[in-house]
Parts: structure tokens; sequence; C-alpha cells
């Protein structure tokens, strides 16, 4: 838009909402008069709210949530109220379509089956973006949005704000002084799910709510009937739709050590899960779930040549206790996200020759187990700057970043050279579960039974081989077949 072009509308605009982007006043370091950054929140319950709340109280006064979008009336009905000047659209196509010219960031808090589409659109039409974890619902989707941030030369930022916490540089400040010593073991675990998994996709269709658009939720996904209690939370544990516990917050426990540590891609997953049985012989899986609990052990390669042993575990498993702990300590508690309150999400725990050290999901409340360890870590000098809000600047330093334009300011969880990778690497423990499913039928003479029909599970317990470059299983092909899906007639596909 011209100058004189935006005068004339501004004037004639008078009865309407009219917002004028950064990026139409042009110029390199032009500030608008509003210097906000326009933002187009794409899903408005549940993370969504909390981005939007986020996003629209910065410290600087720096940004404006000029549109809203939600599949879901009832979602979207408290931020339509709390932000009435917004305009609102149902379909993020038609927004983007209509209104591409009219914001200059998006913010993406939808179910992980639709991450990838929208993300990779948003920065195809060079929009910065705040895309929530896990970036994708598959391997090849983050690889290709990772890809699209540099291409575009547009601002990321993943939604996993304790990357942004203070406990994140603390704990910096103790690996690099050598205070726990070499690590060579690192635990990661949640009470996630809470969520049903583990069982079967029902066989009775519900009633589909008014308020709910439900051809637009489903997006990629194959088509479907509706069942009671998807919407809003229960997708996460269906594999059509959500990545399981190991989806949900992976990124946020599994983040400190893959950032601190410099891990990069681990060269091998193995591990269990819950499965249940039917008969003697004929065992039932749930390919369209994922498992009540897991425990997987992820392999790395430092950069010293040494390997380091990265455990995942979800469902109630736990690592084994701390000999530091008093016997009747809640040790969820003790290690969790708020010491003492008993609100455990989960947790990491870095294992060293001279000690340990334990963090809430995101690398919050860094603790040691000893006083030596305590009076040693008094003494560390501050090295790294915080950032201003500590999880709150999460939000806040992505929005000056967009404004300062990319490559001018660093974030915590870029998609280049962080969020994707560390994507890329928790899927692949969903890959891992998966496969867990794969299976034939097969028919064997029990002596004491007789001739039974059953199923043949040639995906368990095995230790994939990775080739993370490549995005391949290298000793066990069928695993490949859940690196990427095939999207809805429609709804198109991921082209760079």
């Amino acid at each position: 838009m011209k100058r004189s072009e935006f005068i004339k509308k501004s004037t004639f605009a008078s009865a309407g909402f009219f917002i004028v982007p950064r990026h139409v006043l042009g110029g390199k370091g032009f500030v608008a008069p509003s210097d906000k950054l326009v933002i187009a929140a794409i899903g408005c319950g549940g993370e969504g709210d909390n981005d939007i709340q986020h996003l629209a109280k910065t410290p600087n006064n720096n940004s404006t949530i000029g549109f809203l979008c939600d599949v879901d009336q009832r979602q979207a009905a408290p931020k339509r109220k709390q932000f009435p000047k917004a305009k609102f659209y149902e379909d993020w196509r038609e927004l983007f379509d209509k209104e591409g010219q009219h914001f200059d960031a998006v913010t993406v808090a939808i179910p992980d089956h639709n991450h990838a589409l929208v993300g990779l659109r948003a920065m195809q039409m060079k929009k910065h973006l705040y895309l929530q974890k896990p970036l994708t619902h598959d391997i090849h989707e983050a690889r290709i949005i990772t890809q699209a941030a540099s291409k575009y030369k547009v601002v990321t930022q993943m939604g996993d704000q304790g990357a942004s916490c203070e406990g994140m540089q603390t704990m910096r400040e103790w690996i690099e002084a050598d205070l726990i010593g070499e690590i060579s073991k690192v635990y990661c675990w949640t009470d996630r799910p809470v969520w049903p998994q583990g069982i079967a996709w029902p066989k009775t269709p519900s009633r589909i709510p008014k308020e709910l658009n439900w051809d637009l939720w489903l997006g990629t996904a194959p088509k479907t009937n509706y069942i009671e209690n998807l919407v809003p939370f229960n997708w996460r544990g269906w594999w059509e739709f959500g990545t399981g516990a190991l989806g949900d917050m992976g990124c946020h426990i599994m983040g400190p050590p893959f950032k601190l540590l410099n891990l990069g891609y681990p060269h091998e997953v193995s591990g269990s899960a819950s499965t249940t049985y039917s008969g003697v012989f004929k065992e039932s899986a749930y390919p369209e779930s994922g498992p009540i609990s897991s425990s997987l052990k992820y392999r790395f390669t430092m950069n010293n040549g040494k390997d380091l042993d990265l455990y995942w575990m979800d469902g109630g498993i736990t690592p084994e206790r701390l000999q530091a702990l008093a016997p009747d300590v809640n040790m969820n508690d003790a290690l969790g996200d708020y010491p003492g309150e008993n609100d455990f999400e989960g947790s990491t725990l870095f294992v060293g020759t001279k000690g340990v050290i334990a963090c809430g999901w995101g690398g919050s409340h860094p603790r040691l187990f000893s006083k030596e360890l305590q009076e040693a870590a008094s003494h560390i000098p501050q090295k790294y700057a915080r950032v201003k809000g500590g999880m709150d600047g999460h939000w806040w330093q992505w929005i000056d970043a967009s404004i300062a334009g990319y490559g001018n300011m660093e974030v915590s969880s870029p998609f280049e050279g962080y969020g994707g990778p560390l994507t890329e690497t928790v899927l692949l423990g969903n890959l891992l579960l998966r496969s867990f499913n794969i299976r034939e039928k097969v028919k064997k003479m029990d002596p004491v039974y007789g001739a039974m029909e059953g199923y043949s599970y040639s995906g368990r317990y095995k230790a994939l081989k990775w080739d993370g470059a490549n995005m391949r299983v290298t000793n066990y092909e069928p695993a490949n077949q859940f690196l990427r899906r095939t999207y809805r007639q429609g709804w198109g596909d991921l082209v760079l």
C-alpha cells in the first residue's frame, strides 16, 4: 500500500477498524506510528488462549492481536469478547487469503496434525511465526518447517517457554563449570498422559457439537466420525491427531539436555511400552492410540566422542529413586516443577560423575542435592544474560525479534538449530512406539491349546538405528512408514 492510499483509507475508515502492519509502511528501520507487531492468532483455546494473553500484554506494549481464528465457536467466544476489534475467521485459509496484507506475524496453537500446514503457509507469506510444541506431527514435517524458516527469512519461536527461563542459564553455567563432572546419563519423565490412551477408537459416533466445524478441525487428517469428548483436549492420545505423552511434554523436558549438552540427532532409540492382551495367544494392540505408558532410551554421541543415554518415561514410570532423598519424600514433588507444591508435570535429571542436577519441565527450578555442590555453585559467576521476564519473556522476546527483523536478534527456541531438530528427536520416540503395532497374522500349533491364530509383532523390542541427517531408520524398514503422512484430499502437501 502506498502512503497516499494509507492516508486516504485512514480518513474514510473512521467508522471501522483499520490496523496498519509494520511491513505496509515499509522501509528498513522505519517505525510504524503504532510501533506494534500485528498478530493473527490461529487457535483461541487452551495453549492458544495462553499465547494470546502473553502476546497481547507486553512490557513494551509493542504488539496487538489483529485477527482471531478458530474452528470451534466455544473456544473463540471468550477471545472475541476480550478483543472485540480483532476480526474473526473460522477458516485460517480464508484469513490468510483475505487479510494477508494486514498482519505481520502468526501464532499457531491448534492440534498437532495441522501445525505444519498452517505454519508453512504463514512462513511462505513472510510472516514471523510462533508455533506451539511439538512443532509438527511427523518427522518429515519438522524438517520441512525448519528449512522454511531459513528459506523465507522469518523469525521463529517454538512454544516451549521453559527455554527462556532463568534455570536454563543457571544450569548452563553449572555444567560449563564442571560442577557435576562428566554427564553420561539423563532421565526425563512426566505424569502424562492425563487423557485416555491405550484404547480402541469407539465404534459408536457422537453428535458433532453445533459450535464445531468438524471438517475444518480434521483438516489434513482422514475423514472420520466425531467421538465424544475428543475436543478440546482428548485428541492428544490418538495418532491421527496428536503425538501422545511424548509429543505433549517431550520438547519441554528433553529440551534442557538437548540444548545444554549440544546433543544433535541420536543414533539409536529403543524401549518398551504397555501392551494389552486378550486370550492366551491373541494379542490385542490399539494402533489408533498411544500406549498407557512407555520407557525409552535415546543414545547420542557427544562432542567428545562418548555416548550419552537419555531415558524417557511416562504414564507413571519414574527413574530409580535418588538416595539423597528421605524415604518419606515424594520424589516427583522433590524433583519436579514446583518443589513442595505437589504439582508435578515433569522433570529432568542430569547424572554426572560428581553429582546430579534436577530441574522441572523446561529447566525450571534447578537444584542440587549435596551441601558441597550447593556451596560450590554459590561461587560460580553469572556468565550468561537472562531473558527479561523469564518464561513470560519467551513470547515477548519473539515479538522484539520479529520487530527487529530476521537475523538481528536471538530467540531461545528458533526452528533452525534447535526447535526443529529437537522436535525430530522427540517424534523419533513415537516412531518407535508406533512400530510396536506393526503386525501380521500368524498361526501356530500349541501342544496344549492346539491350533491357534494370533499376531506377530516384528517391530517390538528392537533398537532402531537412526540416520538423522537423512531421516531414515536403517535396520528396520517398516518403521519408516511413520516418517510422514498423506494428507486428506483437498489439503495439499508440504512444498517448500
